[in-house]
């Protein structure tokens, strides 16, 4: 994934626990603001890839609940944000995004998708573990990974302009978190999935034709 994060690398592991993030430094230069961002003093944990539009207003208001920042950027404010809010920060963040946060005392890693799918978040899953991704092929570089042509997501494909509705994904073995969607796994390995904002729709009146 070096090329879509050519300006830095990092790793953070602990147990069974492994973030991996590569960095296009866009709003804050700074080494601060790092990836994957540990908070010691909260005890969380972050990889994100987008951009939260509303983060400056979201950090003034979070500094007045009293939460001080070591970074310029908009992965801290999530952070704070969750840290203040739980999983229902999503619903206060305007903007385009991917993300993974970690709880250091729990174990739990709650992964979230921005309501329109603009970033995208692909898993797969196996014995023993979950791995997750911006790209598809950062999945198959990890191995493990049915290969195989799913149908129906290949009919789609043809069908919709090459574009496959989330869950699926062209391969069997990978899928998509669908927009607007949180996705929790506990240590256990047991998980809760959540759509946290739908498209608003509305029948059409009837004409009388």
């Amino acid at each position: 994934m070096q090329s879509r994060g050519p300006d830095a690398g990092g790793i953070f592991t602990q147990g069974l626990m492994a973030f991996g993030h590569r960095r296009l430094s866009i709003l804050d230069l700074a080494p601060a603001s790092q990836q994957p961002m540990i908070d010691n003093e909260l005890g969380l944990g972050i990889v994100f890839n987008g951009c939260i539009y509303n983060f400056r207003d979201l950090k003034a208001e979070l500094r007045g609940k009293g939460y001080r920042f070591f970074s310029e950027g908009d992965t801290e404010v999530i952070l704070k944000a969750y840290h203040a809010w739980g999983p229902d920060c999503v619903r206060r963040f305007m903007g385009m995004f991917a993300f993974a946060i970690w709880e250091r005392d729990s174990g739990r890693v709650v992964l979230a998708r921005d309501r329109l799918g603009i970033k995208p978040l692909y898993y797969t899953e196996g014995s023993g573990f979950f791995r997750f991704a911006s790209t598809l092929p950062a999945l198959l570089a990890g191995g493990g990974v049915d290969r195989s042509l799913d149908p129906v997501a290949l009919h789609h494909f043809f069908s919709f302009h090459a574009a496959v509705p989330a869950p699926r994904t062209v391969l069997n073995g990978v899928k998509k978190l669908s927009p607007g969607t949180l996705l929790t796994l506990e240590p256990d390995g047991t998980r809760k999935t959540e759509r946290y904002w739908s498209f608003p729709t509305a029948n059409a009146p009837r004409t009388g034709r």
